[in-house]
């Protein structure tokens, strides 16, 4: 006997009941026309969900879950691409590379997947492959402002910071009101010794974005470069008023204040910025510079060895630490310090080389 599929049997009607034949398959039709609709609008409203939750801290892994949803019913290049998003805001960044390469795959005309992928690529150390993802944005929306942004960033990172620049006009030209692409233009300035135009650039930056804490600490470290050491602390100030727990502007502001001669107040903002970020090499080795000014050598010689447990190839700090160790009659230790310095490229270690390992 044929076995009727389920929709099918479930319209028969008992057997002591006239069969309405007309209503019956009408009744059927009707259902099987309604059920890709149905799948449908499971899938828009699982996305409509997930799409809410973009960009909200901790909802990730939730997400993923509606993506996961969606995918069980069909392919869809918005459930790969919020999946994607979700796992690299959980450090997952070759899982959210490989979800938009398929959401890619579905549709090759996808900017903002390629611009996606290329910030997961960059994360992950793959400046060169964000960067062919960036071009592949452009190419497809030559107005797409944040591929610019981007591909600027990645130029910048790889020392190309003439090509970083040429970038952030794009993006400014774009959209006048990106404050990131002003101050990381100010940066590049900066490293190629424009400095004024920098700081011009970081004070576009403020003026679009008041709360801007980085600006105001590129800002004061372009007017320290400068010699305003006074200016500089305003705007490290600044920044801390926006974010008391900023150890980059503690550790910016105490270097400034090692500048004016403030040794203890230097010594401690980098208390502060190490207790915010314990992890940082510089701020061990400048508070040991603090520490050596005041006469405390064997509290810098500490701290150098704190920065070089972090950062084993720190020249800076093993020829500071020779350097002090000379000054208290190590001289076997501030030869071996000061030859690791040298091998390490430090120019001012070779220099005193033949002075302290004579």
């Amino acid at each position: 006997m044929c076995r009727l599929p389920a929709l099918f049997a479930a319209l028969l009607l008992p057997a002591a009941q006239p069969l309405l034949l007309g209503t019956a398959l009408s009744t059927a039709a009707l259902l099987v026309s309604e059920a890709p609709a149905l799948a449908q609008n499971s899938v828009d409203a699982l996305l409509e969900k997930a799409r809410a939750l973009q960009g909200k801290k901790g909802s990730e892994r939730e997400m993923i879950k509606l993506a996961n949803q969606v995918l069980l019913i069909r392919q869809s290049v918005d459930a790969y691409f919020y999946r994607a998003y979700a796992k690299s805001a959980l450090g997952d960044k070759q899982g959210a590379i490989a979800d938009y390469n398929q959401a890619i795959a579905i549709n090759p005309q996808d900017s903002d997947a390629y611009n996606n992928r290329g910030l997961a690529k960059s994360d992950l150390g793959d400046k060169q492959g964000a960067i062919a993802d960036y071009n592949r944005v452009i190419a497809i929306n030559p107005q797409y402002a944040d591929a610019y942004y981007n591909r600027g960033l990645a130029k910048s990172n790889l020392g190309d910071k003439q090509g970083a620049i040429a970038d952030f006009n794009q993006a400014i030209a774009i959209n006048p009101q990106d404050s990131g692409a002003y101050s990381d233009r100010g940066l590049a300035k900066s490293y190629l010794g424009d400095k004024q135009g920098a700081i011009s650039d970081f004070n576009n930056a403020i003026a679009i974005n008041p709360q801007y804490a980085d600006a105001y600490i590129n800002r004061g470290t372009v007017k320290r470069n400068l010699g305003d050491s006074q200016g500089a602390i305003a705007d490290y100030n600044k920044a801390l008023a926006i974010n008391p727990q900023d150890a980059d502007a503690y550790y910016n502001r105490g270097n400034a204040k090692l500048v004016l001669g403030d040794k203890q107040g230097a010594i401690a903002d980098f208390n502060k910025a190490i207790i915010i970020n314990p992890q940082s090499a510089s701020f061990y080795n400048n508070r040991g510079l603090a520490k050596s000014a005041l006469g405390d050598k064997q509290g810098a010689i500490t701290d150098y060895s704190k920065a070089l447990a972090i950062n084993p190839q720190y020249a800076n700090a093993w020829g500071a630490r020779g350097l002090v160790k000379s000054q208290l009659g190590d001289r076997l230790g501030a030869c071996e310090d000061t030859r690791k310095a040298a091998s390490l490229g430090s120019s001012h270690a070779q220099s005193l080389l033949p002075q302290i390992c004579q």
